[in-house]
């Protein structure tokens, strides 16, 4: 009934794709899938030896430290990556996590979370959009989350950034659709990660980084703009988001006590 949001992203034989926030995680594991499907990739972090741990052992993957926080970095690293030609996907997921509440309140944590994962996002867009836009191609890939959809006890400082990414995302869509340029969302539920190993608390559902990365590309297979797994867990999350606040709260305190 409905077509796909996106443009199919299929066929990735010869494609060009960044990763931004690619030594560990989900972006170690998307950047190994999408090698292994043939795409030539490019892997940015700031754990330089990481990277370059990843790329010895493949032809295909180039390594391009950066601190996603300082734009000159993300400048630099962007010319580098498009002196071989336009991208046919980036993915930002960089990403820091620390469990916060706001009886504990820390705003160099408060910062440090909005510099990585929003603030990051918004120096890589800084320096890709106008070669997008002009050349009307490509697609980007933000990596957000479900905590993202309403807040969540010991997530003060995640959440929020997590919500910006979001709403930036469903902006972007409504801005670069029209001109051919693909944008997706990933929310991802609990994912098995150095930042989820923080947690003191069981998380339901539970997955792998490369069941993440395999959900990712479906998602742009489909053509997917939100992309969400693992859907036991992510469709919940969506239903007790539409709650009024009263049910939502007294739902969330109780099955978080």
């Amino acid at each position: 009934m409905f077509g796909p949001l996106n443009p199919r992203l299929r066929d990735w034989h010869g494609s060009r794709c960044w990763i931004v926030g690619a030594s560990s995680g989900i972006g170690l594991a998307t950047a190994s899938a999408l090698h292994e499907a043939g795409a030539t990739i490019y892997i940015s972090a700031r754990n330089e030896a990481a990277l370059e741990a990843f790329a010895a052992s493949r032809p295909r993957a180039l390594p391009y430290p950066l601190d996603s926080t300082e734009p000159l970095h993300v400048n630099e690293a962007t010319q580098s990556v498009l002196a071989g030609g336009p991208l046919d996907l980036v993915v930002y997921c960089a990403g820091h996590y620390r469990p916060t509440r706001a009886t504990d309140y820390d705003l160099g944590q408060m910062l440090l979370h909005q510099a990585v994962n929003y603030v990051g996002a918004l120096n890589l867009l800084d320096a890709l959009l106008p070669g997008m836009v002009r050349e009307r191609r490509g697609h980007i890939s933000l990596v957000s989350s479900v905590a993202g959809y309403r807040g969540l006890p010991r997530s003060l400082a995640y959440g929020p950034t997590k919500a910006a990414l979001i709403n930036l995302a469903q902006a972007l869509y409504l801005d670069l659709r029209p001109l051919g340029i693909g944008v997706s969302l990933v929310n991802p539920g609990f994912v098995a990660t150095p930042l989820t190993a923080q947690n003191s608390f069981a998380m339901p559902a539970l997955t792998t980084p490369g069941e993440a990365a395999r959900q990712m590309l479906l998602g742009w297979d489909r053509g997917d703009f939100e992309i969400h797994y693992p859907k036991r867990f992510t469709w919940a999350m969506k239903a007790l988001s539409l709650l009024p606040f009263r049910m939502y709260q007294a739902v969330i305190r109780k099955v978080t006590a």
